[in-house]
């Protein structure tokens, strides 16, 4: 099974958080478990906050890139159609809210799950939580905007 980020047009796979273009970046991997979606990151070294615990920033960004991910998913499943026919879902984050539960340590492989609280329109609405060996660290719900076809065109 193909991750949602591989279904991604080339133009648009440069995200730090999920682009399989960008070299540097997370390129995290979604995908459908049932009704949620999931995605699973290990940290590294560099992603300390504190010695021992994942720097909070790293984590909002997991559950940004992993709610719009799963808002582009979700717009293809409503639609009945498979994540590589044309025209392509693709989103942004018109509004990302995280609540930092509990210290997320550094040493452990992170969980992200996804769900879908609302659809409307170019907008969906994804709640998202972090789980480090099964204990919620961090929650966050995603308000991802479907982009314009030209969005990214430069503008002459």
């Amino acid at each position: 099974m193909k991750a949602f980020q591989e279904y991604y047009p080339e133009n648009l796979a440069h995200c730090y958080g999920c682009g399989a273009k960008n070299e540097h970046g997370h390129r995290i991997k979604t995908f459908w478990d049932g009704d949620e979606t999931v995605t699973r990151f290990t940290p590294e070294p560099f992603h300390t906050a504190v010695p021992g615990f994942t720097y909070g920033g790293l984590l909002a960004s997991l559950i940004d890139c992993h709610g719009t991910g799963t808002a582009a998913a979700a717009m293809y499943r409503q639609e009945g159609r498979a994540m590589d026919t044309l025209p392509a879902f693709r989103f942004v984050t018109g509004s990302l809210h995280v609540d930092y539960l509990k210290p997320t340590p550094i040493s452990e492989t992170l969980e992200i799950r996804g769900r879908i609280k609302e659809i409307k329109g170019r907008k969906v609405v994804v709640e998202a939580t972090v789980y480090a060996a099964g204990v919620a660290t961090a929650r966050g719900e995603i308000v991802a905007i479907q982009m314009p076809e030209n969005f990214g065109t430069p503008v002459s």
